[in-house]
């Protein structure tokens, strides 16, 4: 129980101050932080949980990326479930903070709330496929990271770091694109206060992290140089 508190807390974190800086700041008159802003806003949340609560539950704070875990053999089957469970509370709870505070602003409208989408949903106007391609890759690397941040035989201490920043580098590709999930916790927390649209496509914000997970897990199971609890 104690692990899928420590879920629920870091993707609620996560979704707040990821989705939060989208919403809230992104493009704040003058003082906007823009994409690059979002992204280090992401890649931050992760990187502060990893420390937070790694020790814990081992943040994953994604369901693709403890199926990814779970396929690379890190990641017991019988916790999968509760997992993602967790994780996709914690989001919509995350959404839930950031929707009471954007609505407190006169003339409020929840518009895409960081929302995840593609073809005249998409921030640039990318198709279903750009999307999906993007998604799938995108997740695969930053499964890569994450098995490979956090072996036995990687330096000890650093791989929150290198997780967050790889989390940095995969919104300053994608954002553009899909608005960047690799994150279906993510993507279903926004799209539930969106609504028509947003749950429309959330297909495709589940199915191609999963994918993506998934193959990374069994890739770095065949490279890694040794199994590793």
């Amino acid at each position: 129980m104690k692990k899928l508190v420590a879920e629920f807390i870091g993707t609620l974190w996560l979704v707040l101050g990821g989705c939060g800086s989208a919403v809230l700041a992104a493009a704040y008159p003058e003082l906007g932080i823009g994409f690059v802003g979002v992204a280090m806003a992401f890649g931050l949340t992760v990187l502060t949980m990893a420390y937070a609560i790694g020790h814990i539950s081992g943040c994953h704070l994604n369901p693709a990326v403890s199926i990814g875990l779970w396929i690379g053999g890190r990641f017991d089957k019988r916790e999968l479930l509760p997992y993602m469970v967790a994780q996709v509370l914690g989001g919509i709870a995350g959404a839930g903070i950031l929707y009471l505070i954007a609505s407190g602003k006169a003339g409020f409208e929840i518009g895409g709330f960081a929302a995840n989408g593609y073809g005249e949903h998409s921030p640039d106007g990318y198709n279903m496929i750009s999307a999906l391609i993007t998604e799938v890759v995108m997740t695969f690397m930053f499964l890569i990271i994450i098995l490979g941040a956090t072996h036995s035989k990687a330096p000890k201490g650093f791989g929150g770091l290198a997780i967050g920043l790889g989390l940095t580098l995969i919104h300053l590709i994608s954002i553009p694109v899909t608005n960047t999930s690799v994150n279906p916790a993510r993507s279903t927390s926004q799209a539930l206060f969106v609504g028509d649209w947003a749950m429309d496509q959330l297909w495709l914000f589940w199915v191609a992290p999963i994918v993506g997970a998934m193959l990374a897990g069994l890739v770095y199971k065949y490279i890694s140089p040794e199994k590793s609890a």
